[in-house]
């Protein structure tokens, strides 16, 4: 008897199971069709931050909309030419974080060429647009596409396969910059939670002794970060929301362990970002004249994001920044200086130039070089 009701009990427990899951699906179908409100953007008086951009979450959101829209989204993609000889023609599952790396160059792409203004529409066939996007396609002969980063990441010691940490992607996105001609951004990725303002005038313009040149290249400026051990410190969260409200920022690419994700914004304590962990089919966009090209277009667009609460991001992270001129650096550094080194612990550090390195004195740098070759012993930088 007692048997008889345990079975029960347990079929019973199935069936439950079963119709939650069920339930769960045809909330996720309706969400994904437009019947459900996407709940990234919550009914909230706080000040909803895109990429640099304040908006009012109520009174705003259509303009939100169209801002999380205009977006480039990539995500997984699969039946690609295979990827040098790795045989690869999918990176589901270990190219989420190639796939922010994108994103966050593409959205400086964006700036440059059309705007912070500009806005994407189904109908937009821009010719500017198409070129940024086709940057970015899946195929060889692209700049910044799978292959390109996933083929370039071996001088960062990677396979072709392999998952990337953000100053991985960074470091690979840096050598890539080089061969975009049209474009001709300087990608600087500053180590060590440093921002040596003077390396990069160096790197933009040259002499920065001379008078200010007219020309400078536009400045994509990543700072990878490690802000705790295995979860973010309390004290590093008003910086990075702080990062979110430069006129100046290209997001932040993180996520969760083994979990990339690209962060947009935030509002309150959450952090908005755009999700690459979708895999679909490949596709050409061209001239986006026939319907199968359009249909490719509207893939790299999504009408709403996603919300995480700020401590459940993975702490290690990189932030963005894009200035198109010299002027909007100069904003960047003022900015940095007045809202984030006041702060306890700030994300990083800003110096118009590098420490000075120690040279021990001649007469013990032979024991200096034999203590640092004792094992265990890793030198200063």
């Amino acid at each position: 008897m007692e048997l008889k009701k345990l079975l029960i009990k347990r079929s019973s427990n199935k069936v439950v199971y079963r119709l939650n899951m069920d339930m769960m699906f045809e909330a996720y179908l309706a969400h994904e069709s437009g019947h459900l409100e996407p709940d990234d953007i919550p009914n909230t008086k706080e000040p909803v931050w895109i990429l640099g951009k304040k908006y009012n979450a109520i009174h705003d959101i259509d303009l939100i909309r169209q801002d999380i829209q205009t977006r480039l989204w990539f995500s997984y993609r699969k039946g690609f030419v295979p990827i040098g000889d790795s045989g690869l023609t999918s990176d589901k599952g270990w190219g989420c974080m190639l796939r922010c790396g994108q994103m966050i160059v593409a959205q400086a792409l964006l700036f440059l060429h059309l705007g912070r203004e500009w806005r994407w529409s189904v109908e937009c066939r821009d010719k500017t647009y198409l070129r940024i996007l086709r940057m970015f396609e899946d195929r060889r002969s692209a700049p910044y596409s799978i292959h390109q980063i996933a083929l370039t990441g071996a001088a960062e010691g990677k396979h072709v396969g392999d998952w990337f940490g953000p100053n991985t992607v960074a470091q690979v996105l840096k050598r890539l910059a080089r061969y975009d001609e049209w474009s001709s951004v300087a990608i600087h990725v500053a180590l060590d939670n440093t921002i040596v303002a003077n390396d990069i005038r160096r790197l933009c313009r040259g002499d920065f002794k001379r008078p200010r040149a007219k020309s400078w290249k536009p400045l994509v400026l990543i700072v990878p970060l490690r802000l705790g051990i295995n979860e973010i410190n309390p004290i590093y969260v008003n910086g990075l929301k702080t990062c979110f409200t430069f006129s100046q920022s290209l997001g932040v690419i993180g996520g969760k362990p083994n979990h990339a994700l690209y962060f947009i914004g935030c509002v309150g304590n959450d952090v908005i970002f755009l999700d690459p962990h979708t895999t679909q089919p490949i596709g050409i966009v061209e001239s986006k004249e026939e319907d199968h090209e359009r249909k490719t277009d509207a893939s790299y667009h999504r009408n709403h994001a996603s919300r995480l609460h700020l401590l459940h991001m993975d702490p290690s992270v990189a932030v963005g920044f894009f200035c198109r001129t010299e002027s909007d650096f100069d904003g960047l550094c003022k900015s940095i200086k007045d809202k984030m080194m006041c702060e306890k612990q700030p994300l990083f550090e800003l110096r118009e130039e590098r420490h000075t390195q120690w040279v021990p004195p001649v007469d013990k740098a032979q024991e200096a070089t034999t203590a640092n070759q004792s094992p265990g012993i890793v030198p200063k930088s």
